[in-house]
């Protein structure tokens, strides 16, 4: 299954999880209030996330005076990709990482640190931005933007129809179909849990889908591969300071670390399945 296809199914699946809970909290009227709230979410969230994600790390413009060399890849990675040049930023961070962010490609950014400055070839660094640029040609800020917002909706209503359902306020029985009761609280638990686990298996499709596209825009896919075994190395002994979980599955490596069965819960697929597959692609 392409990484397309399967988060489309993905996304329909977190939706319909939102509507049966907009339903169990109210029925009819619960289900249209459930897709208002999604709607306002996502457009508040798509339309300022940009200025919100850079200013959280404090990221500073990068000039083409500043880094003539970074623009010339860029510059060339978005005419491969068929998008306008992004704007370039800098964070002040050991940590070797980068991002993407911005509502569409016209009004895109990329982020770099200054750990990934430090640590890669230019021939990685080249790969680490086309990945970064194929999130901006897929569009995968809208998609993730989408699944955050739409399971932050399904975790509200949950704790709504929670507390609801311990003071006599579900709608068991009635003719709209809510639900109340120890089916209500029941819901209101695996609900959330739910949609997690479906809004991160979305971000480690598009960071799959990602590599692949990245890889095409760079034209080879083992410098990528070998940016991010260096990436994961060092990510896990220069820890990001003040880093924020709900941004996460934006940077090409998480900031964050953990195993087992949080492993479910992480917005990246597993670093050496990422490389496997990159080095498959040249035929490895």
């Amino acid at each position: 299954m392409t990484s397309q296809i399967k988060t489309a199914l993905l996304l329909g699946l977190l939706t319909a999880l939102l509507l049966l809970m907009g339903q169990a909290l109210g029925g009819r009227t619960g289900l249209v209030i459930a897709l208002g709230l999604a709607v306002v979410m996502n457009v508040g969230s798509y339309w300022y996330s940009d200025r919100i994600v850079l200013s959280m790390y404090r990221a500073q413009e990068l000039s083409e005076e500043d880094a003539p060399g970074l623009h010339d890849i860029v510059r060339q990675l978005a005419s491969n990709a068929g998008v306008p040049m992004p704007k370039l930023y800098l964070v002040a961070q050991e940590q070797p990482n980068a991002f993407a962010t911005g509502r569409d490609p016209e009004h895109a950014a990329v982020a770099v640190t200054e750990g990934l400055l430090h640590l890669v070839s230019r021939e990685e660094l080249t790969g680490v931005l086309a990945h970064e640029m194929a999130h901006v040609k897929n569009r995968d800020i809208l998609v993730q933007t989408v699944a955050a917002v739409v399971a932050g909706a399904v975790t509200s209503i949950a704790s709504m129809l929670q507390w609801g359902a311990l003071f006599g306020m579900g709608r068991s029985g009635d003719d709209e179909g809510g639900a109340g009761g120890l089916s209500a609280i029941a819901l209101a638990i695996v609900a959330p849990i739910a949609a997690l686990l479906i809004q991160m298996a979305i971000s480690r499709s598009r960071e799959y889908l990602a590599d692949a596209t990245g890889a095409k825009l760079a034209g080879n896919p083992l410098p990528l591969a070998g940016a991010l075994e260096k990436l994961e190395r060092t990510a896990r002994a220069v820890p990001m300071n003040g880093v924020n979980p709900a941004t996460e599955n934006m940077f090409i490596v998480s900031p964050l670390s953990g195993g087992g069965v949080m492993s479910l819960f992480s917005t990246h697929p597993s670093t050496a399945e990422r490389v496997a597959r990159l080095r498959a692609m040249a035929g490895y």
